[in-house]
């Protein structure tokens, strides 16, 4: 890995960015692009403008915060960088640009309204980039140590597997694949692995451990029965891990964000690795 750009807002939503970033370029030897964009003045009433300008942090201001922050991980090869532009376009301007192999950004600014009726940016961002991105919401006490991954069987999940692996190369991993069995099989079969469902999702299992790129040595994936949520709350609370790793779609649209994907980025159990169709681990 040879570049991370990681995106800070300088606020608490993305206040543990520099330190998880800092981390995975030290065990990774790589270089770090710390960015901050701010988004151009919008149209509107002169005086509200006037007003709202007067009250934007100059540039030069911003790139000294920027650097206050990076000097905290002095053994690390940082730059910083300000932007002027709407966020969602100028990281991915800004990934392409650079070719980083990995994106790390902080929690989206909640508007409860507008998210119940579009896609935040930070979730337009993950359809549309070049490359992972890891959403840091924990504090950056020491490097991973336990990955649970959640996984369709899909390619694209293998490459959040082995993405995971890269960025937590010394971590255990735990895969599971939420099973919705229907009523009807749960009435007529008393043990679940007769089922039809469980049977093909067996299938699909062997399969999916037959892709290349999974990580070496690692446990067939866990087919529990139920819901996504509840298969993964229960999980979690079991295995407390500190990264969760998946793909971006649920179904059979690769450029659709998955429901269950969504939830998890707005609402992190913890750290969550997100990789889309396409993307190398």
């Amino acid at each position: 890995m040879k570049l991370i750009v990681a995106a800070t807002d300088l606020t608490r939503r993305s206040a543990h960015v520099p330190g998880r970033t800092a981390r995975l370029a030290r065990l990774l030897g790589a270089r770090v692009l710390l960015v901050h964009v701010v988004a151009p003045p919008r149209p509107g009433v002169a005086r509200l403008a006037r007003h709202a300008l007067r009250r934007r942090p100059r540039p030069a201001a911003l790139r000294e915060r920027l650097r206050a922050a990076a000097a905290a991980y002095a053994d690390v090869p940082i730059d910083c960088r300000v932007i002027e532009d709407e966020a969602e376009v100028a990281l991915l301007a800004l990934l392409r640009e650079t070719g980083a192999d990995l994106l790390v950004a902080g929690l989206h600014r909640e508007r409860r309204a507008l998210d119940l009726l579009r896609l935040t940016t930070l979730e337009r961002i993950v359809l549309k980039a070049d490359a992972p991105v890891l959403i840091a919401h924990r504090a950056p006490r020491a490097d991973y140590t336990r990955v649970l991954g959640a996984v369709t069987f899909s390619p694209t999940c293998a490459r959040a597997l082995a993405m995971a692996a890269r960025i937590a190369p010394g971590a255990s991993l735990h895969a599971i694949h939420a099973l919705h069995m229907p009523l009807r099989e749960k009435l007529s079969t008393p043990e679940a692995g007769e089922t039809r469902s469980m049977t093909e999702a067996e299938l699909l299992r062997t399969a999916f451990c037959a892709l290349p790129g999974l990580p070496a040595g690692m446990i067939p994936p866990e087919i529990v029965i139920g819901g996504v949520h509840e298969v993964l709350r229960f999980r979690m609370e079991e295995l407390a891990p500190d990264l969760l790793a998946m793909g971006t779609h649920s179904g059979r649209d690769p450029g659709t964000l998955g429901n269950y994907t969504r939830d998890m980025m707005r609402a992190p159990p913890t750290d969550v690795l997100i990789v889309k169709p396409g993307q190398q681990g």
